[in-house]
């Protein structure tokens, strides 16, 4: 009954696997974010969003030393991943031996899956700075967390080029990745780990140590998925009038260990060096300037073309990531 968790052991519990994670990334692209469904049942991701609030407020003492602060963020990060697997190992468990077990199983899935609104996101940073520079910032402060009222529009078009890449990687690339390698467990166990991140994982003076385990683990988790999404830029390019795969790939080798982020400078640097771009740089988030390093070397005057240009990469390679899954079932 516990071939479907760890199907590694089962090529067919395997099978079923893909089946599921294909079924889960198609909906994805054809629904998107259901709203609807949101507006009367809460998304997954804002319930473990609240088990880690909970946890926090119990775990976490301001007066406590670096080392009972690191400690507590552990125990905040094993309660949390060890709920998050039991509620979906349960969830395969009780759907093993159903004929249509699978498609449950995807219908789950597609909720943690952001393809399609990751890519709407970004289209309306484009579609916003087509009518002015205020609607562009809007737009873009929709998906990254820098202040936009400093950004001009290479500022705007750099920052939702980079939030593509980046989200490419933690919110399509990875997910399905810990879904392919480790069922649903896997997968909801990976959005447990990256919300705990975006929600604790920060360099500040309250999460500094409560959070270094979350922060830790992410990039742990991220950092195949993030390797991968670089390549699938550079694969993506070959089929993009006008993207070069040879300007990705030397971007890739050239700075991706530059960036401030062990993961972030894969895919952002693929893209940049597809696209004739420079990404990331120095950017300021609040009062704190963050000195980054140049991704891809071309131009940093980025436009709303460029951001339509980048949609374009990023498609081919979700496309093949979808023709991957396919080949997987026929073979």
């Amino acid at each position: 009954m516990l071939e479907p968790v760890f199907h590694i052991l089962a090529p067919d519990g395997w099978i079923i696997t893909v089946q599921a994670v294909l079924l889960a990334y198609v909906l994805d692209w054809i629904i998107g974010d259901p709203k609807w469904l949101y507006a009367r049942i809460s998304h997954p991701v804002v319930l473990i969003g609240g088990l880690i609030s909970a946890l926090e407020a119990r775990l976490r003492d301001a007066g406590h030393s670096p080392d009972r602060q690191i400690i507590a963020g552990l125990v905040l990060v094993a309660i949390t991943i060890g709920i998050c697997f039991a509620l979906s190992a349960t969830a395969v468990w009780l759907m093993a031996g159903k004929s249509l077990g699978w498609i449950v199983i995807g219908f789950v899935g597609f909720l943690f899956i952001a393809a399609r609104d990751l890519q709407d996101h970004v289209a309306a940073v484009a579609k916003g700075l087509g009518q002015s520079l205020v609607e562009g910032r809007h737009a873009v402060s929709q998906i990254v967390g820098r202040d936009p009222a400093q950004l001009d529009e290479a500022g705007v078009s750099r920052a939702a080029l980079e939030s593509l890449a980046e989200n490419f990687s933690d919110g399509v690339v990875a997910p399905l990745f810990w879904f392919l390698l480790a069922g649903l467990p896997g997968l909801v166990c990976y959005k447990a780990i990256n919300t705990m991140d975006s929600m604790i994982g920060h360099r500040n003076d309250r999460y500094l140590y409560f959070g270094r385990v979350a922060a830790r683990l992410d990039d742990a988790v991220n950092w195949p998925a993030s390797r991968i999404t670089g390549m699938l830029i550079c694969l993506a390019a070959v089929f993009v009038k006008g993207a070069s795969a040879f300007n990705a790939w030397r971007s890739i080798r050239r700075d991706a260990g530059k960036h401030t982020s062990p993961n972030a400078g894969w895919p952002e640097a693929a893209l940049a060096g597809a696209l004739g771009l420079a990404l990331a740089g120095p950017r300021t988030y609040g009062s704190e300037i963050i000195a980054g390093a140049w991704m891809g070397g071309g131009r940093n005057d980025a436009t709303a073309h460029d951001i339509s240009r980048g949609i374009g990469v990023y498609r081919a390679a979700c496309l093949l990531i979808g023709v991957g899954l396919a080949a997987i079932l026929l073979v």
